[in-house]
């Protein structure tokens, strides 16, 4: 099975830019070779430069507050588990005092190291972290892998708050919909939306036997599938039989 996510709106876009390059930091930074720390630490880079963003932070804690407020409204609720209900609103509590706590923007802590941002003004150059250009960096590089993890770590640790606050944002968006089973037909799919629901997430569950390939458009009145296959000479074609997946909306 294969998941794909499509955001309604550019906030969710970035949570999820966000989300995807955390994760690949953290499988990274776990490796042994040098070439996986050196992506590693161009995917710290990337993430500054998403975070970058001057209402990010903000907007994080702004969805963290709405979801407190909506937590806050199930108290007393006897179909809502109590300790459940504390653990999550507690956990909001914490994720929203790290990153209000937090100083600029992410990584603003990383930009008075000289040494990283001397890396990070070549790294995206082709070939520009060579030993000759950066032989500090390549010097490095030769460290024992346990080294140059826990400096990783050590940097990625600034963007920790920005990481959890990401994280459970997403979590808690991902919570609210419902799956639903639905065809496609001839590899064509479309829905209306209700009105007065503005949904910030789709989520599209797809056997990966199928071989397809969705392109999802949507708006806040319509969202649009079309199923597409990759043919032998690497172009799309559009997919012409039934298309069955599960379709999830989060609001």
């Amino acid at each position: 099975m294969i998941l794909y996510e499509y955001p309604f709106n550019e906030r969710i876009r970035t949570y999820l830019r966000l989300e995807q390059l955390f994760r690949r930091m953290a499988e990274l930074v776990a490796r042994d070779h040098p070439l996986d720390h050196h992506y590693a630490l161009a995917t710290i880079f990337e993430v500054m430069d998403v975070g970058a963003r001057a209402d990010l932070k903000s907007d994080l804690l702004k969805d963290l507050e709405k979801n407190k407020q909506v937590l806050n409204g199930y108290r007393g609720n006897p179909a809502i588990s109590e300790p459940a209900l504390e653990g999550v609103i507690a956990q909001i509590d914490r994720c929203y005092a790290a990153l209000a706590s937090l100083p600029g923007k992410a990584g603003h802590a990383l930009t008075e190291n000289d040494w990283l941002m001397g890396i990070r003004s070549r790294i995206g150059i082709p070939g520009g972290t060579c030993e000759f250009d950066l032989p500090a960096y390549y010097a490095w590089q030769h460290l024992a892998c346990e080294t140059r993890r826990s400096d990783l770590q050590r940097w990625a640790s600034t963007l920790a708050p920005l990481a959890d606050a990401v994280t459970l944002v997403l979590k808690l968006l991902r919570e609210t919909g419902s799956a639903q089973k639905v065809i496609a037909n001839a590899g064509q799919f479309q829905q209306n939306l209700p009105q007065g629901k503005s949904f910030q997430l789709l989520r599209l569950l797809l056997d990966s036997s199928l071989a397809v390939i969705p392109e999802i458009s949507g708006n806040r009145l319509m969202v649009s599938i079309r199923f597409m296959r990759q043919g032998g000479d690497d172009r799309m074609q559009p997919a012409s039989d039934d298309c069955p997946f599960e379709l999830t909306l989060c609001a």
